[in-house]
């Protein structure tokens, strides 16, 4: 165990004169400070923006593909099928996660 606790105070050590060899250590940077609601709804709206964008390109190459037109192959068909599917099973996690939480929240004591 003393050893132990020898090496913590070494490694403390080496670590105080690292940091004065390289001169004071960096400030995080500031975070921006704003209305959370906001950001997250802004989140939000832009992921379902996403799933709705892949949905619709999916759904623009499924009909190129079947009306025969040319440069459209079945790979990049499927390939964009599965992003979407794959985009919307996210977004119904997220879903799922959220409704969870604020059902927790409302079975809270106050």
């Amino acid at each position: 165990m003393s050893q132990g606790v020898e090496f913590n105070r070494l490694m403390m050590q080496m670590r105080a004169m690292q940091m004065e060899a390289t001169g004071k250590p960096q400030a995080p940077a500031p975070v921006e400070q704003g209305p959370k609601g906001a950001e997250f709804s802004n989140v939000m709206r832009g992921a379902l923006d996403r799933v709705n964008e892949l949905q619709q390109t999916t759904s623009n190459l499924q009909t190129s593909y079947e009306m025969g037109e040319a440069g459209v192959d079945l790979t990049d068909v499927m390939i964009a099928s599965q992003k979407s599917s794959v985009a919307m099973q996210a977004t119904v996690q997220v879903r799922n996660r959220m409704v969870s939480a604020y059902e927790e929240i409302m079975r809270m004591q106050i």
